[in-house]
């Protein structure tokens, strides 16, 4: 039974106390599997990814809703700016320079839900896990009929694949003058080997059903010449980029680097898109009254960014003992990291790693704690875990909600009952 109280949302109520499990196994099982080529990836996973599904859902307001697109929306202007765009390209490699038009497919707006409103703490241009997250939200069932009236997404969950297509078709149109490409491959280092290896296949999936011949690969594998990229004996027109080898710096990456400097094949997202959303360093922007200031935006711009993005600074010689003073209300991440990877709480800091962060590119961002989801670990045992909410985003539109849940310093997938949560937006 949940206890009511009138200055608490449904939607919080029901992540604190309703530990019911909304996950149909049968129906994840045929949304993974809906077509003969991927007979067995639902076993697969369960196996080697026990931990990538959740079997829970995450409950989120509608103001919460519009706060997050309001905060996407702001950073959005501020980035299309002029200003903006000329501050970040020059710290940014010079492949980062090269524009052929494409956006960027499924950008990722990570937030904490705080007390004061949902808190932007990264945005990443690559984000991973949307199709994924797709199939979980269509394989969900109501428990009881104490639960409300629920909506899964801004999109229909049945038209998001079309859509989706659409956005590739889009970036493809804003290159190239044909209506699609012919082919298409999905890129990242040792695929079959990445965690979210899964997604790609059903990513392969929808572009085959559409009629674009889809490759999976690593960069490695690439070869340009005669002003085509190659796969083999495939021509490749256009890379969906899931490296985190933002700016193509590595050796295996250099036929994928020439090609897209020479405007031989479509890539989507970039490396510009990464320069001036995903840089770390633009969180410090993005919260400073000073910096806001230098750009002719609405005040009501300036109020949502500095609402919804805890403060960030970046780590430098000039600030460093006062950063370290404070390190306890602040967290530590690489301005070009990913993935959680080399990011400290303050109150976890050692001497050493304080030298090594000094030595490299940082930023320190005032924490703001996750919310936390009550969920079914074995019979009648549940525990509360940590939770952050993925927007995926185009052009400043959010397509889909999705949850991580977890126990630990950041985001994984270690967590007995975490793991991937569809997102749901309660009437009220």
């Amino acid at each position: 039974m949940l206890s009511y109280s009138t200055a608490t949302s449904t939607a919080e109520l029901l992540n604190k106390q309703c530990a019911c499990q909304f996950l149909d196994h049968d129906l994840l099982k045929a949304e993974l599997e809906a077509s003969p080529q991927l007979s067995g990836l639902a076993a697969e996973i369960a196996e080697t990814r026990p931990h990538l599904f959740s079997s829970t859902m995450v409950f989120i307001t509608p103001a919460q809703r519009d706060q997050m697109q309001a905060i996407i929306r702001s950073v959005t202007e501020v980035v299309s700016s002029e200003h903006w765009q000329t501050r970040a390209l020059a710290q940014a490699p010079s492949v980062a320079q090269t524009n052929f038009g494409p956006d960027g497919v499924f950008f990722g707006y990570d937030f904490h839900l705080g007390a004061n409103g949902p808190q932007l703490i990264e945005i990443n241009t690559n984000a991973g896990g949307a199709m994924l997250n797709l199939a979980l939200a269509r394989a969900q069932t109501s428990c009881c009929k104490a639960c409300p009236p629920l909506i899964a997404a801004p999109i229909s969950l049945d038209e998001l694949e079309n859509v989706w297509l659409a956005m590739f078709e889009q970036e493809w149109a804003a290159q190239r003058a044909t209506a699609r490409p012919r082919s298409i491959v999905i890129l990242d280092e040792a695929p079959a080997q990445q965690y979210l290896y899964p997604e790609f296949l059903l990513f392969q999936r929808m572009f085959e059903r559409a009629g674009i011949h889809c490759l999976i690969a690593d960069p490695s594998e690439l070869r340009w010449h005669d002003q085509q990229l190659w796969l083999g004996d495939d021509a490749i027109d256009m890379v969906y980029n899931r490296l985190t080898d933002f700016y193509f710096k590595q050796t295996n990456t250099e036929a994928l680097r020439n090609a897209f400097e020479a405007g031989d094949v479509v890539v989507t997202p970039t490396p510009r898109a990464h320069a001036l959303f995903a840089d770390k360093r633009h969180l410090a922007e993005l919260s400073s009254p000073q910096q806001l200031a230098i750009d002719p935006l609405a005040d009501s711009t300036v109020a949502t960014l500095q609402a919804g993005i805890p403060r960030t600074f970046q780590v430098t010689a000039a600030n460093a003992d006062e950063l370290w003073a404070q390190r306890r209300q602040l967290f530590f991440k690489p301005a070009s990291g990913y993935g959680s990877k080399a990011t400290y709480r303050g109150d976890k800091l050692t001497k050493r790693v304080w030298g090594e962060i000094l030595a490299s590119h940082y930023v320190a961002q005032t924490i703001a704690p996750p919310s936390e989801r009550c969920v079914a670990i074995t019979g009648e045992q549940s525990a509360d875990l940590k939770l952050d909410i993925r927007a995926y985003v185009y052009r400043g539109q959010i397509q889909l909600f999705a949850a991580r849940l977890y126990i630990g310093q950041t985001t994984n997938f270690r967590t007995l009952g975490g793991g991937f949560a569809p997102v749901y937006i309660t009437a009220v």
